[in-house]
């Protein structure tokens, strides 16, 4: 059997017995060799008595457009084609606003308020975890009562559990701007969050709080919103706010309780790094100090003089 190369020749042993032929020069090496490759070329004449054609190798009756035909089709693209097997995507729930009723089954969370306390928290809304627990700021992630003990608001660190007792412990209360529960702050509305604004400025007015903090930029927006009637675009800042952003004032009664706006303990707010984030807390961690000391001290004033 000859031996064949890469370029197509029958290699030597095809032109080797020319050659050993004695009085012949010797041919020089061609393509026409004793193996002709026209040979097995097709042919279209039938055999002689027969009106089928020759019949030949499959593998010879291949053309440019079979062996097109015959390439492994492609997987579909990503616009749906199907030239293939479709490959499976992951199907992505998109956040948005989601209904009152979607978590109509999830208890509310009661506030934890009283009289004339040192601050009044607002938190956005109770979270999946904080209803079905029952404690404000309950995941696990949230940053809130580590926030409160390295801020210097509270002289240790408290658990969600002790949420109905900030009142009484350190003159510290809780509340929402949106009571029902949700997922996260984007399943609330945007109307949800203003007509909390008033709900906010009667409870200002009734409990008298020295100084509200409300826990997330957010919250503030929507207050801002609702009283200036514009978003607070670059008049946005964290910390203290003018006085004349006081909440719950009542005209020739109560000048109304100061705004401190703080960032969002949420886990999932990554806006601001956890440097920023102390630095904000602590600003409101060293008057919380500077005012439980002063309170104090009339405190014992009044013991001594009564």
């Amino acid at each position: 059997m000859a031996s064949y190369h890469e370029d197509g020749s029958d290699g030597v042993n095809s032109v080797s017995s020319e050659q050993d032929q004695p009085g012949s020069s010797p041919k020089a090496a061609t393509f026409k060799g004793r193996l002709q490759l026209s040979n097995f070329m097709f042919k279209s004449e039938t055999a002689p008595g027969s009106s089928t054609p020759t019949r030949r190798s499959a593998r010879l009756n291949l053309t440019s457009s079979s062996a097109v035909s015959n390439k492994r089709p492609k997987e579909d693209d990503n616009n749906g084609n199907s030239n293939g097997k479709a490959k499976k995507k992951r199907a992505r729930t998109a956040a948005g606003y989601a209904p009152p009723s979607t978590y109509a089954h999830l208890p509310l969370l009661p506030d934890a308020i009283t009289q004339s306390l040192l601050v009044l928290f607002i938190g956005l809304n109770p979270g999946i975890q904080t209803a079905r627990t029952g404690h404000a700021y309950a995941h696990p992630s949230n940053l809130f009562w580590k926030l409160l003990f390295s801020s210097g608001v509270t002289p240790r660190l408290c658990s969600a559990t002790e949420d109905r007792q900030m009142p009484e412990l350190y003159s510290l209360g809780l509340t929402n701007i949106v009571a029902r529960p949700s997922r996260n702050g984007s399943e609330l509305s945007k109307q949800e969050m203003d007509e909390g604004v008033e709900i906010l400025q009667e409870k200002a007015r009734k409990w008298r709080p020295e100084t509200i903090c409300v826990v997330g930029k957010s919250i503030w927006e929507s207050v801002w919103r609702v009283r200036h009637g514009r978003p607070v675009g670059k008049a946005f800042k964290y910390g203290w706010q003018d006085d004349t952003e006081n909440m719950g004032v009542i005209d020739g009664e109560w000048e109304g309780a100061r705004v401190f706006v703080a960032s969002s303990t949420s886990g999932l707010a990554a806006t601001l790094s956890p440097a920023e984030k102390e630095r904000i807390w602590g600003e409101l961690g060293a008057w919380v100090k500077m005012r439980r000391a002063e309170r104090e001290v009339e405190d014992e004033t009044n013991e001594a003089g009564s």
